[in-house]
């Protein structure tokens, strides 16, 4: 089990979440934040600060965060893949800084303001 960030986050990015990560697990894409799934421990602190209530388990995501689960895991597998500037390494979110690229599914979400 490890949490995620579906939907509701995406074109907010209120980075409330990486400021209450103990691991530094929360990874900036271009709209959107994700959880790296090795990194994170459970401990479930992104959650509550989360303003737009885009966190949860992934065992306990609902139909419309169904998507988000595979998709969170994409983020690190497919779209970074080769990218080992991108990545900082186990707690190495704040090194990578923004990464500036998104999934698929994230990139093709209309743009909200």
């Amino acid at each position: 089990m490890t949490y995620l960030i579906a939907g509701p986050c995406i074109d907010v990015l209120d980075r409330s979440c990486l400021e209450e990560c103990p691991v530094d697990c929360i990874y900036e894409g271009d709209r959107k934040l994700y959880i790296h799934p090795d990194e994170c421990v459970d401990c479930g602190a992104c959650e509550p600060v989360c303003p737009v209530e885009a966190i949860t388990e992934d065992l306990a995501a609902t139909r419309d965060e169904l998507a988000f689960v595979e998709d969170n895991r994409r983020f690190f597998v497919d779209v970074l893949a080769g990218r080992s500037d991108a990545i900082g390494g186990p707690g190495g979110a704040a090194d990578a800084g923004r990464i500036g690229v998104d999934t698929p599914l994230v990139s093709a979400h209309p743009v909200t303001s």
